[in-house]
Protein backbone atom coordinates (compact mmCIF):
# COMPACT_ATOMS: atom_id res chain seq x y z
CA UNK A 1 0.00 0.00 0.00
CA UNK A 2 1.35 3.50 -0.83
CA UNK A 3 0.74 5.72 1.80
CA UNK A 4 2.60 8.91 0.63
CA UNK A 5 4.36 10.69 -2.42
CA UNK A 6 6.77 12.46 -0.29
CA UNK A 7 8.54 10.91 2.45
CA UNK A 8 10.44 14.06 3.65
CA UNK A 9 7.69 17.71 3.41
CA UNK A 10 10.73 19.60 3.90
CA UNK A 11 12.32 19.34 0.88
CA UNK A 12 9.50 21.28 -0.48
CA UNK A 13 7.83 22.81 2.50
CA UNK A 14 9.28 25.16 5.70
CA UNK A 15 7.87 27.28 7.79
CA UNK A 16 10.22 29.70 9.62
CA UNK A 17 10.10 31.85 12.42
CA UNK A 18 12.97 34.75 13.45
CA UNK A 19 13.40 37.90 15.62
CA UNK A 20 14.40 41.22 13.38
CA UNK A 21 17.76 42.78 13.95
CA UNK A 22 17.29 45.71 11.86
CA UNK A 23 20.85 44.33 10.22
CA UNK A 24 21.37 44.60 5.90
CA UNK A 25 21.84 41.72 4.78
CA UNK A 26 20.30 39.45 6.88
CA UNK A 27 20.29 35.42 6.39
CA UNK A 28 17.19 33.36 7.13
CA UNK A 29 18.15 29.99 7.42
CA UNK A 30 15.42 27.49 7.40
CA UNK A 31 15.75 25.17 10.29
CA UNK A 32 14.70 21.84 8.99
CA UNK A 33 16.82 18.70 8.60
CA UNK A 34 16.94 19.01 4.99
CA UNK A 35 18.06 22.01 3.16
CA UNK A 36 15.65 23.89 0.59
CA UNK A 37 16.00 26.51 -1.97
CA UNK A 38 12.18 28.37 -1.76
CA UNK A 39 10.63 29.64 -4.85
CA UNK A 40 7.83 31.12 -3.28
CA UNK A 41 8.20 32.91 0.23
CA UNK A 42 4.88 34.78 2.05
CA UNK A 43 5.79 36.43 4.73
CA UNK A 44 4.18 38.18 8.18
CA UNK A 45 5.17 40.21 11.10
CA UNK A 46 3.34 38.65 13.79
CA UNK A 47 3.81 41.42 16.41
CA UNK A 48 2.52 44.20 14.37
CA UNK A 49 0.01 45.20 11.54
CA UNK A 50 2.00 44.94 8.44
CA UNK A 51 0.79 43.56 5.00
CA UNK A 52 1.66 39.56 4.23
CA UNK A 53 3.88 40.10 1.56
CA UNK A 54 4.39 37.52 -1.16
CA UNK A 55 7.95 37.22 -3.15
CA UNK A 56 8.72 34.44 -5.94
CA UNK A 57 11.77 33.69 -7.55
CA UNK A 58 9.56 33.99 -10.85
CA UNK A 59 9.46 37.23 -10.42
CA UNK A 60 12.77 37.99 -8.55
CA UNK A 61 14.19 39.69 -5.74
CA UNK A 62 13.00 42.77 -4.38
CA UNK A 63 9.22 41.77 -5.94
CA UNK A 64 6.20 42.08 -3.48
CA UNK A 65 2.93 41.55 -3.65
CA UNK A 66 1.13 41.83 -0.84
CA UNK A 67 -2.30 39.05 -0.15
CA UNK A 68 -4.08 41.56 2.12
CA UNK A 69 -4.88 44.70 -0.19
CA UNK A 70 -5.36 45.00 -4.09
CA UNK A 71 -1.99 46.74 -4.68
CA UNK A 72 0.30 46.35 -7.93
CA UNK A 73 3.35 44.70 -7.70
CA UNK A 74 6.21 47.00 -5.51
CA UNK A 75 10.28 46.80 -6.09
CA UNK A 76 11.51 47.24 -2.47
CA UNK A 77 15.21 47.60 -1.95
CA UNK A 78 15.19 46.62 1.60
CA UNK A 79 13.53 43.85 1.55
CA UNK A 80 13.55 39.94 0.26
CA UNK A 81 17.35 40.12 -1.41
CA UNK A 82 17.39 36.52 -3.08
CA UNK A 83 16.46 33.57 -2.35
CA UNK A 84 19.32 30.42 -0.91
CA UNK A 85 20.13 27.53 -1.16
CA UNK A 86 18.51 26.76 2.68
CA UNK A 87 16.49 30.03 2.90
CA UNK A 88 16.41 33.88 1.99
CA UNK A 89 18.49 37.02 2.59
CA UNK A 90 16.57 40.31 4.01
CA UNK A 91 17.34 43.71 4.43
CA UNK A 92 16.34 46.53 6.47
CA UNK A 93 12.15 46.69 5.74
CA UNK A 94 10.16 46.80 8.63
CA UNK A 95 7.93 44.35 7.49
CA UNK A 96 11.15 41.52 7.16
CA UNK A 97 13.61 43.00 9.54
CA UNK A 98 13.20 45.14 12.36
CA UNK A 99 14.56 45.42 15.66
CA UNK A 100 12.31 43.75 18.39
CA UNK A 101 9.80 42.11 15.29
CA UNK A 102 8.90 38.57 15.09
CA UNK A 103 8.54 37.03 12.00
CA UNK A 104 7.00 33.80 10.07
CA UNK A 105 7.68 32.62 6.54
CA UNK A 106 5.90 30.01 4.71
CA UNK A 107 8.24 28.77 1.89
CA UNK A 108 7.76 26.52 -1.21
CA UNK A 109 10.31 25.16 -3.56
CA UNK A 110 8.33 24.80 -7.30
CA UNK A 111 8.48 21.24 -8.11
CA UNK A 112 6.15 18.85 -9.76
CA UNK A 113 6.79 16.25 -7.51
CA UNK A 114 5.13 18.44 -4.97
CA UNK A 115 2.58 19.44 -7.24
CA UNK A 116 3.63 23.32 -6.91
CA UNK A 117 3.90 25.81 -10.38
CA UNK A 118 4.52 29.36 -10.62
CA UNK A 119 3.02 31.01 -13.46
CA UNK A 120 3.77 34.34 -14.71
CA UNK A 121 1.78 35.49 -18.21
CA UNK A 122 0.23 38.39 -19.74
CA UNK A 123 -3.28 38.97 -20.38
CA UNK A 124 -4.62 39.09 -23.63
CA UNK A 125 -8.90 39.81 -22.65
CA UNK A 126 -10.19 36.90 -24.67
CA UNK A 127 -10.96 33.28 -23.71
CA UNK A 128 -8.07 31.57 -23.61
CA UNK A 129 -5.98 28.45 -21.85
CA UNK A 130 -2.86 28.99 -20.01
CA UNK A 131 -0.10 26.16 -19.53
CA UNK A 132 1.34 24.89 -16.40
CA UNK A 133 3.96 22.29 -15.26
CA UNK A 134 2.06 20.30 -12.64
CA UNK A 135 1.41 17.23 -14.96
CA UNK A 136 -1.49 16.66 -12.80
CA UNK A 137 -4.87 18.58 -12.84
CA UNK A 138 -4.71 21.89 -10.50
CA UNK A 139 -7.16 21.99 -7.03
CA UNK A 140 -5.91 25.44 -5.71
CA UNK A 141 -5.16 28.72 -8.25
CA UNK A 142 -3.86 31.99 -6.90
CA UNK A 143 -3.81 34.82 -9.29
CA UNK A 144 -2.65 38.60 -8.80
CA UNK A 145 -2.82 41.14 -11.52
CA UNK A 146 1.10 42.43 -11.24
CA UNK A 147 0.54 46.00 -12.35
CA UNK A 148 -2.95 47.30 -11.07
CA UNK A 149 -3.53 48.85 -7.82
CA UNK A 150 -7.52 48.03 -8.21
CA UNK A 151 -8.00 44.10 -8.83
CA UNK A 152 -8.76 41.35 -6.70
CA UNK A 153 -6.67 38.58 -6.03
CA UNK A 154 -8.76 35.13 -7.24
CA UNK A 155 -8.67 31.92 -5.78
CA UNK A 156 -9.63 29.15 -7.54
CA UNK A 157 -10.67 26.08 -5.09
CA UNK A 158 -11.53 22.59 -6.85
CA UNK A 159 -14.41 22.16 -4.24
CA UNK A 160 -15.89 25.09 -5.58
CA UNK A 161 -15.94 23.90 -9.09
CA UNK A 162 -15.26 26.12 -12.04
CA UNK A 163 -18.14 29.19 -11.40
CA UNK A 164 -17.34 30.07 -8.38
CA UNK A 165 -14.14 32.06 -7.17
CA UNK A 166 -13.12 33.61 -3.82
CA UNK A 167 -11.09 36.60 -3.13
CA UNK A 168 -7.64 36.38 -0.67
CA UNK A 169 -7.57 39.78 -0.26
CA UNK A 170 -11.54 39.93 1.35
CA UNK A 171 -13.65 38.13 3.52
CA UNK A 172 -16.45 37.81 1.36
CA UNK A 173 -18.14 34.62 0.27
CA UNK A 174 -17.81 32.81 -2.78
CA UNK A 175 -18.16 34.87 -5.53
CA UNK A 176 -20.70 32.87 -8.16
CA UNK A 177 -19.84 33.76 -11.97
CA UNK A 178 -23.02 31.90 -14.36
CA UNK A 179 -21.20 33.90 -16.98
CA UNK A 180 -17.55 31.86 -17.29
CA UNK A 181 -15.82 35.45 -17.00
CA UNK A 182 -13.28 33.90 -14.46
CA UNK A 183 -12.33 30.44 -15.73
CA UNK A 184 -14.33 30.48 -19.17
CA UNK A 185 -16.58 27.82 -17.13
CA UNK A 186 -13.97 25.09 -17.77
CA UNK A 187 -12.13 22.83 -15.14
CA UNK A 188 -8.38 23.02 -15.40
CA UNK A 189 -6.50 20.09 -17.13
CA UNK A 190 -2.99 18.34 -15.96
CA UNK A 191 -1.76 20.76 -18.77
CA UNK A 192 -3.55 24.07 -18.86
CA UNK A 193 -6.08 26.41 -16.54
CA UNK A 194 -8.64 28.14 -18.80
CA UNK A 195 -9.24 32.14 -17.95
CA UNK A 196 -12.29 34.25 -19.21
CA UNK A 197 -12.54 37.94 -19.73
CA UNK A 198 -12.41 38.88 -16.42
CA UNK A 199 -9.92 41.66 -15.93
CA UNK A 200 -8.56 40.60 -12.38
CA UNK A 201 -7.43 37.64 -14.44
CA UNK A 202 -6.91 38.44 -17.72
CA UNK A 203 -7.19 42.47 -19.24
CA UNK A 204 -5.19 42.82 -22.03
CA UNK A 205 -1.35 43.78 -22.02
CA UNK A 206 -1.59 43.53 -18.14
CA UNK A 207 1.08 41.00 -16.49
CA UNK A 208 -0.22 38.28 -13.95
CA UNK A 209 1.50 35.53 -11.64
CA UNK A 210 -0.56 32.53 -10.87
CA UNK A 211 0.79 29.99 -7.91
CA UNK A 212 -0.87 26.50 -8.39
CA UNK A 213 -0.76 23.53 -6.73
CA UNK A 214 -2.21 19.65 -7.38
CA UNK A 215 -2.81 17.43 -4.61
CA UNK A 216 -0.12 15.06 -3.68
CA UNK A 217 -0.23 12.03 -1.54
CA UNK A 218 0.68 12.54 2.59
CA UNK A 219 2.26 15.98 0.93
CA UNK A 220 -0.88 18.47 0.77
CA UNK A 221 -4.34 18.10 0.81
CA UNK A 222 -7.49 20.25 -0.58
CA UNK A 223 -10.77 19.86 0.59
CA UNK A 224 -13.80 21.26 2.65
CA UNK A 225 -15.97 20.65 5.30
CA UNK A 226 -19.12 21.27 7.11
CA UNK A 227 -19.28 23.31 10.28
CA UNK A 228 -21.08 22.36 13.22
CA UNK A 229 -21.30 25.17 15.29
CA UNK A 230 -19.66 22.99 18.26
CA UNK A 231 -16.36 23.21 19.65
CA UNK A 232 -15.74 19.62 18.93
CA UNK A 233 -15.86 20.89 15.69
CA UNK A 234 -15.13 17.68 12.82
CA UNK A 235 -12.06 16.13 12.47
CA UNK A 236 -10.16 16.37 8.77
CA UNK A 237 -8.40 13.54 7.42
CA UNK A 238 -5.37 14.60 5.42
CA UNK A 239 -3.01 11.60 5.76
CA UNK A 240 -0.24 13.42 7.37
CA UNK A 241 0.31 16.03 10.20
CA UNK A 242 0.04 19.17 9.33
CA UNK A 243 2.85 21.91 8.88
CA UNK A 244 0.52 24.91 7.69
CA UNK A 245 -3.68 25.03 7.18
CA UNK A 246 -5.16 27.53 5.82
CA UNK A 247 -9.02 28.37 5.76
CA UNK A 248 -11.88 29.96 4.73
CA UNK A 249 -15.76 30.49 5.25
CA UNK A 250 -17.55 30.63 1.91
CA UNK A 251 -20.97 30.03 2.43
CA UNK A 252 -20.94 33.83 4.21
CA UNK A 253 -18.29 35.95 4.53
CA UNK A 254 -15.62 35.08 7.04
CA UNK A 255 -11.47 35.75 7.59
CA UNK A 256 -9.28 33.76 6.23
CA UNK A 257 -7.07 32.06 8.57
CA UNK A 258 -3.15 30.23 8.86
CA UNK A 259 -2.27 28.39 11.37
CA UNK A 260 1.19 26.51 11.03
CA UNK A 261 3.52 24.18 13.27
CA UNK A 262 6.26 26.61 14.42
CA UNK A 263 4.25 29.53 15.73
CA UNK A 264 2.33 27.14 18.19
CA UNK A 265 4.35 24.22 18.86
CA UNK A 266 1.54 22.20 20.58
CA UNK A 267 -2.14 21.92 20.97
CA UNK A 268 -4.18 23.44 21.76
CA UNK A 269 -3.10 26.23 18.74
CA UNK A 270 -4.25 29.98 19.71
CA UNK A 271 -2.03 31.94 17.04
CA UNK A 272 -3.62 32.58 13.85
CA UNK A 273 -2.63 35.17 11.22
CA UNK A 274 -5.08 36.06 8.81
CA UNK A 275 -4.51 36.56 4.86
CA UNK A 276 -6.72 39.25 4.19
CA UNK A 277 -6.05 41.47 6.84
CA UNK A 278 -2.47 42.80 8.04
CA UNK A 279 -3.41 42.51 11.67
CA UNK A 280 -1.14 41.09 14.35
CA UNK A 281 -0.86 37.16 15.61
CA UNK A 282 -4.29 36.81 17.53
CA UNK A 283 -4.59 34.12 20.76
CA UNK A 284 -8.47 33.81 20.44
CA UNK A 285 -8.66 31.15 17.78
CA UNK A 286 -8.13 27.25 18.70
CA UNK A 287 -7.26 24.52 16.44
CA UNK A 288 -5.30 20.96 16.99
CA UNK A 289 -2.99 19.61 14.30
CA UNK A 290 -2.28 15.43 14.78
CA UNK A 291 -0.59 13.39 13.15
CA UNK A 292 -3.49 12.70 10.23
CA UNK A 293 -5.12 15.90 10.41
CA UNK A 294 -6.64 18.53 11.93
CA UNK A 295 -9.69 19.94 13.86
CA UNK A 296 -11.03 22.85 15.43
CA UNK A 297 -11.52 23.36 19.16
CA UNK A 298 -13.91 26.65 19.22
CA UNK A 299 -17.30 27.72 18.18
CA UNK A 300 -15.98 30.34 15.98
CA UNK A 301 -18.51 31.20 12.70
CA UNK A 302 -15.37 32.11 10.54
CA UNK A 303 -14.10 28.79 11.58
CA UNK A 304 -17.12 26.17 11.82
CA UNK A 305 -20.38 27.71 11.29
CA UNK A 306 -22.79 24.88 11.97
CA UNK A 307 -24.26 23.99 8.74
CA UNK A 308 -21.63 26.24 6.63
CA UNK A 309 -18.88 25.52 3.77
CA UNK A 310 -15.53 26.14 5.29
CA UNK A 311 -12.68 25.16 2.54
CA UNK A 312 -9.27 24.55 3.61
CA UNK A 313 -5.79 23.87 2.09
CA UNK A 314 -2.79 22.00 4.25
CA UNK A 315 0.47 21.47 3.80
CA UNK A 316 2.50 18.53 5.67
CA UNK A 317 5.19 18.30 8.35
CA UNK A 318 5.64 14.52 7.82
CA UNK A 319 3.13 12.12 6.61
CA UNK A 320 1.49 9.92 8.56
CA UNK A 321 2.88 6.94 7.55
CA UNK A 322 6.00 6.95 5.09
CA UNK A 323 6.50 4.52 1.92
CA UNK A 324 8.31 2.20 4.02
CA UNK A 325 4.96 1.71 6.43
CA UNK A 326 6.96 3.77 9.19
CA UNK A 327 4.15 6.24 11.05
CA UNK A 328 5.12 9.97 12.24
CA UNK A 329 4.76 10.74 15.90
CA UNK A 330 2.05 12.72 17.24
CA UNK A 331 1.87 16.34 18.24
CA UNK A 332 2.32 17.37 22.03
CA UNK A 333 -0.75 18.28 24.12
CA UNK A 334 -0.83 21.05 27.04
CA UNK A 335 -1.73 18.35 30.03
CA UNK A 336 -3.88 21.54 31.23
CA UNK A 337 -5.41 21.25 28.36
CA UNK A 338 -6.09 17.37 28.10
CA UNK A 339 -7.70 17.60 32.40
CA UNK A 340 -10.08 20.43 30.79
CA UNK A 341 -11.09 18.19 27.97
CA UNK A 342 -10.90 14.71 30.05
CA UNK A 343 -8.56 12.93 27.74
CA UNK A 344 -5.97 12.76 30.87
CA UNK A 345 -7.15 11.01 34.43
CA UNK A 346 -3.91 11.02 36.54
CA UNK A 347 -1.23 13.05 38.00
CA UNK A 348 2.01 12.82 36.05
CA UNK A 349 5.68 14.70 36.00
CA UNK A 350 5.60 16.25 32.95
CA UNK A 351 3.41 18.81 31.42
CA UNK A 352 2.96 17.57 28.17
CA UNK A 353 1.44 14.45 26.64
CA UNK A 354 1.21 12.94 23.27
CA UNK A 355 -1.94 13.34 21.08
Amino acid sequence: MAYTTIDNPELYFQCKIWSGNATDDTSITLDGSENMQPDFIWTKRRNASTNHDLWDAVRGALKQIASNNTEAEASISSSVKSFNSDGFTVGTNTNLNASGGTYVAWCWKESATAGFDIVSYTGNGSNRTISHSLSAVPKIMIHKDRDNASYMWGVYHHTLGNQKNLNLNSNGAANVDSGGVYYNSTTPTSSVFSLGTNIGYNKSSDNYISYIFAEKQGFSKFGSYTGNGNADAPFIYTGFKPAMVILKETTTSGQWYIFDNKRNTFNLMTGALFPDLGNAETTDNAIDFYSNGFKGRKTSSDLNTSGNNHIYMAFAESPFVNSNGVPCNARWLNKITKLIRGEVHYEGATNYDYM
